[in-house]
C-alpha cells in the first residue's frame, strides 16, 4: 500500500502512477536476471515505453522503401510526415528543420562543425559542464579555425553555470555559443531562456546550440520562448529507442551549407532512404506524453497536451526528489543519513532535474556501485578518470560521485528501499 500522495505532495494520485508504471518495460524487473530490481540510471540509459518498442519492430519489419508510390510505402510515408509533426510539438516549432543522425552525439557534432565553418567571428564559447560531444565538437572546431575557445566556469554551489559568467565571454566575434540545458551529474537546469535573451543583446547574430539530450524528458522545451540555431535530444533517453539522434535547425542554420543531394531542398538534411519505425516510436513519446497531459487539462490541441504532460512530469519529479533528500517518515533522507554527502545540492529544486550526486564515507564511488547492484539498485559512478566526466568533475571541485537517476515512473516506496539500502551501506563502512 502506498503512503498517502497528498501527506507527502505528490502530483500524481496512486490510481495515475498505477496507470503510469503500466506503460513502461521492466519498471520493476531486471530484464536478464529475471529478478527484481530498482533501475536508476535514467541519466545514462533510460526506462522505455512499451508502445515505443512495439511499434519500433512492427514498422522496421516492413520491407518497402517508404520512397514509392504504391499504398504501404505511402502508409510509411504518412508516419514519417507524423514523426516530424511529433518533433514539432516536442520542440515547439512551426519552422526550421530536423536532422536524425545515429546518435545525438553525432548531431551535435555535425551541426557545430557547418555553422563554426561558415559563421565569420574569431571565438566560440561554451562551458565546462557540456557533454563531451558539445565540448569537444566546440574544440575540435575552434583549434581546426584557429579560432579562442572560451569556457564558462561552473558554480560549485549549483551545480549549474551563472548566466553571468556565459555572457562575459560573449562579443561581436562570437561565432556560436554551445551550451547544455541540465548537467547529467548536478541535474543543474541553465536558465537557457535568460541566457537567449541576454546573449542575443550582446551579439544580435550569434547562433546558439543548446544539448538538450539531459533535458528532454524531465521538463518542457519550447524553441518560442528560447529562439535557439540548434538543439538536440537522444529519443532513447526519453522512454524511446537506440538507434536515432535528432537535431533541430532554425531556418537561418538549415540553410547553412552543408552535405545534401543536389536534387533537395536547401534546408534539407536528410540524406538517404527515411527510417519510418523511428519516426513511430516518437510518435509513441509524444502520445504518452499527451496522454498524461489529457490528465491535467481539458484543453485537446496536441502541443497544450504534451506541455501539461511535460509540466506534470517535472513537478512529480520535483515531489520524488524532494522526497529523497528530506525523507518520509519512514526513513531519512540523504542530507539526513550519516555518513553520506549530497553534492551540489542546490535547494532550489525548481532549477533541478531528477539527478542526485552522493559519496558514502568509507567506501570509494565504483565499490559503492557495486554494493548498491549487490541490493538490487542500478545507479551509476561518475569519477575523474572517465572522459565523459573528468573535466565537469574538476570543475567541481570534486573526484567523483554516486549518480543517482530516477523517473517520474517511480513510486514513493522505491525511493525509501534505495534510502534504506543506502543506509545500510553507510552504516556497514562506518563500522569499519
Amino acid at each position: 500500500m502506498m503512503m498517502n500522495e497528498t501527506k507527502l505532495n505528490m502530483h500524481f494520485s496512486n490510481d495515475l502512477l498505477k496507470k503510469v508504471r503500466e506503460h513502461f518495460l521492466y519498471i520493476d524487473e531486471d530484464p536478464i536476471l529475471k529478478k527484481e530490481r530498482l533501475f536508476f540510471d535514467n541519466a545514462g540509459g533510460s526506462l522505455r515505453l512499451k508502445q515505443a518498442n512495439h511499434i519500433f519492430s512492427i514498422i522496421e519489419g516492413i520491407p518497402d522503401c517508404s520512397e514509392r508510390n504504391h499504398k504501404t510505402a505511402k502508409h510509411l510515408i504518412d508516419i514519417q510526415k507524423k514523426g516530424i509533426v511529433d518533433l514539432q510539438t516536442i520542440f515547439n516549432v512551426k519552422q526550421g528543420s530536423f536532422a536524425t543522425y545515429l546518435t545525438a552525439s553525432q548531431a551535435i557534432f555535425q551541426t557545430t562543425g557547418v555553422i563554426a565553418e561558415h559563421i565569420q567571428g574569431t571565438n566560440i564559447v561554451t562551458t565546462s559542464l557540456e557533454h563531451p560531444a558539445a565540448y569537444d565538437a566546440a574544440s575540435f572546431y575552434a583549434n581546426k579555425l584557429n579560432k579562442e575557445l572560451r569556457v564558462a566556469k561552473s558554480n560549485p554551489l549549483t551545480g549549474g553555470v551563472n548566466v553571468e559568467d556565459i555572457l562575459a565571454l560573449i562579443d561581436q566575434d562570437t561565432v556560436l555559443l554551445s551550451v547544455i540545458y541540465a548537467s547529467n551529474i548536478s541535474g543543474a537546469i541553465l536558465d537557457i531562456e535568460q541566457i537567449v535573451q541576454e546573449a542575443r543583446k550582446k551579439n544580435p547574430n550569434l547562433f546558439i546550440i543548446v544539448d538538450a539530450v539531459q533535458h528532454a524528458p524531465h521538463g518542457l522545451i519550447d524553441i518560442e520562448k528560447t529562439p535557439v540555431d540548434v538543439i538536440n535530444f537522444a529519443p532513447y533517453k526519453f522512454f524511446g529507442v537506440r538507434g536515432c539522434g535528432v537535431a533541430y535547425l532554425s531556418e537561418r542554420a538549415a540553410l547553412l551549407p552543408h552535405h545534401k543531394l543536389k536534387g533537395k531542398k536547401e534546408t534539407e538534411w536528410e540524406l538517404g532512404s527515411p527510417a519510418p519505425a523511428h519516426y513511430a516510436a516518437i510518435s509513441a513519446i509524444v502520445d504518452y506524453v499527451c496522454w498524461l497531459g489529457g490528465h491535467f487539462t481539458t484543453v485537446n490541441a496536441r502541443r497544450q497536451l504534451f506541455a501539461a504532460g511535460m509540466e506534470a512530469i517535472a513537478k512529480q519529479e520535483r515531489s520524488l526528489l524532494k522526497i529523497m533528500l528530506d525523507g518520509t517518515p519512514n526513513v531519512k533522507g540523504l542530507r539526513e543519513i550519516e555518513g553520506v554527502t549530497v553534492h551540489l545540492d542546490d535547494h532550489d529544486l525548481s532549477k533541478k532535474d531528477f539527478i542526485v550526486a552522493i559519496s558514502i564515507e568509507g567506501t570509494n564511488h565504483e565499490d559503492a556501485v557495486r554494493q548498491y547492484e549487490q541490493h538490487g539498485v542500478i545507479v551509476y559512478e561518475r569519477v575523474n578518470t572517465s572522459i565523459y566526466s573528468k573535466r565537469m568533475l574538476d570543475s567541481f571541485g570534486m573526484k567523483g560521485a554516486i549518480r543517482i537517476s530516477p523517473l517520474h515512473c517511480h513510486h514513493i516506496q522505491e525511493i525509501e528501499t534505495f534510502l534504506r539500502t543506502t543506509e545500510m551501506i553507510s552504516s556497514q563502512h562506518k563500522k569499519h
